[in-house]
């Protein structure tokens, strides 16, 4: 027999008895311990509202039943190496899962992605942090994994209509990730191990026959009375199409430019843009678990989340790191973007979070309308300048104590900071738009009233976080399909549908889906 139930666990039996979910389930059952042959950690989460923080578990309890030991899923993989193609531009989170989908379903999958594979990467990124030289095709939204790879590999997702999650989550079990992630509630890879998990896709990929082409930019599409023929890559070759599943991502400008340039629709997207926000961990350590002194052992890094409205407008906390450390996630020289990611263990000193100001593009960007659908990028690509030049033209990033900007002065000096590249004292109280700082001064304010300890002189604010979802949407048909372009799938967050690694795999199975049907 098993049996569902809920236990609650303080922190002292956490942290000291042995064996203490079998112990509470045999309590909870009226069993003695003998008949419980096991329990298995369906969900995990910490209740830290109070001072007595909880463990709530969901457990499953065997009793006098073995437990299986297999996955209720199972992965389909077949040959296709002479199947019929479907071609995939991007190989991110929402590529990626299209090529899986793509072999379960028997077609051929045939991925270009611009960047480079995970293990080249990084001496990209390592240019970045040292030199400060931005790779074009090569950085941290671009290359094998896309921004995913690195960038924290928080899993959580509130997209629970758009496809089976668990599923996606087994799949990351399957290819390598720690089986942990199905059972926190806000499961996490880290940043560390993401790389050999997405290694370990590519080669599912190419193990049945897919073909995966790094270092290859789609430059141009071939539109054939209204239908996708033929794509054109940088080296000049062409390749003949038929469904063509787009998943280029939220920074593939050249994309949205192209397809701008080509008469085929786009639209302008709200999106969110402001700061990177970082504290030393401790300080949110104390705050979320009400310590003064070091975490229990047993407890991880302190996260938090915080929305405020300003004027009718939100305020947010986006992408929130804790133990973890602030990069440059520039995609061209001459602009800075910071982003955010924590190793598996979260364990460094610093926690960062982005606080990103909603941008309504109908409302907010009236200079901006002669750029059409692309007026939300521009406006984007103006405050990535901005932060370049007032930085020193370079990957330095300006930055400015968290008080100094709330309360309009520019910082004598700065704290320590994990940002490798280094930041520089701007006033961004007076650089930022008004819209954004005025909306970000109001928020900081607000949120150090909701968490007592998070407005201090400790934390510092550096700019700017600018890529939390793209600036423009590509429209799709309830086929998923381009309403002008047959056999052409915007898909995954540069489309506009996914928000983060989990909605954009489920997404990029759904594009496969449809891209195969009736191939």
């Amino acid at each position: 027999m098993i049996k569902d139930i809920q236990l609650r666990i303080t922190l002292q039996e956490e942290a000291g008895q042995k064996d203490i979910l079998r112990v509470k389930s045999a309590k909870a059952l009226h069993l003695d311990l003998a008949e419980i042959s096991a329990v298995k950690v369906l969900r995990k989460s910490i209740d830290a509202r109070k001072p007595a923080i909880v463990f709530n578990y969901k457990v499953a309890v065997y009793i006098n039943q073995k437990p299986e030991e297999s996955s209720q899923y199972q992965f389909d993989y077949k040959d296709v190496s002479k199947a019929k193609p479907i071609h995939i531009i991007g190989f991110g989170p929402a590529g990626m899962y299209a090529a899986l989908r793509c072999i379960e379903l028997g077609f051929k999958p045939i991925v270009l992605e611009r960047g480079k594979n995970v293990q080249e990467r990084r001496r990209d990124l390592r240019f970045i942090n040292q030199f400060h030289e931005v790779n074009e095709d090569s950085n941290y939204c671009f290359g094998e994994g896309g921004a995913g790879t690195y960038s924290d590999g928080k899993l959580y997702t509130r997209s629970l209509k758009r496809g089976d999650v668990r599923r996606i989550f087994e799949n990351l079990v399957y290819h390598g990730a720690t089986s942990q992630i199905l059972i926190d509630a806000h499961p996490h890879i880290g940043t560390n191990k993401l790389p050999k998990v997405v290694q370990n896709i590519r080669e599912t990929i190419l193990k049945y026959g897919g073909e995966v082409h790094f270092q290859t930019r789609v430059t141009d599409f071939t539109i054939t009375n209204n239908q996708i023929t033929a794509i054109q890559l940088q080296n000049g070759e062409e390749m003949a199409v038929n469904r063509v599943i787009l998943a280029t991502g939220h920074s593939a400008r050249d994309i949205f430019h192209l397809l701008h340039n080509k008469a085929i629709a786009i639209e302008a997207k709200s999106f969110a843009m402001g700061v990177r926000v970082e504290h030393p961990q401790h300080i949110i350590d104390s705050i979320q678990y009400h310590c003064n002194g070091p975490r229990h052992e047993v407890l991880p890094a302190a996260a938090y989340s915080l929305v405020q409205q300003v004027n009718n407008r939100g305020v947010y906390s986006f992408c929130m790191c804790p133990g973890g450390f602030i990069v440059p996630a520039a995609t061209a020289n001459g602009e800075v973007v910071v982003n955010g990611m924590s190793p598996s263990k979260r364990n460094n000193e610093f926690a960062n979070s982005g606080i990103v100001v909603e941008i309504n593009a109908d409302k907010d960007l009236n200079k901006y309308e002669h750029f059409g659908p692309l007026k939300a990028l521009e406006y984007q690509k103006d405050l990535e300048r901005l932060a370049f030049t007032s930085g020193g033209r370079s990957q330095v990033a300006p930055a400015q104590r968290l008080t100094d900007f709330v309360e309009g002065r520019l910082s004598n000096d700065l704290n320590p900071t994990s940002y490798q590249p280094g930041i520089k004292s701007v006033p961004l109280h007076s650089l930022l738009p008004k819209l954004i700082g005025k909306s970000l001064r109001k928020g900081f304010e607000a949120f150090g009233q909701k968490m007592k300890g998070y407005y201090t002189a400790e934390a510092n604010i550096i700019g700017v976080e600018s890529r939390t979802s793209s600036p423009v949407s590509i429209p799709r048909n309830e086929y998923l399909e381009h309403p002008q372009i047959e056999g052409l799938f915007p898909c995954g967050e540069g489309g506009g549908y996914a928000g983060g690694i989990i909605s954009a795999a489920m997404d990029g199975e759904r594009c496969a889906e449809a891209a195969a049907r009736n191939l």
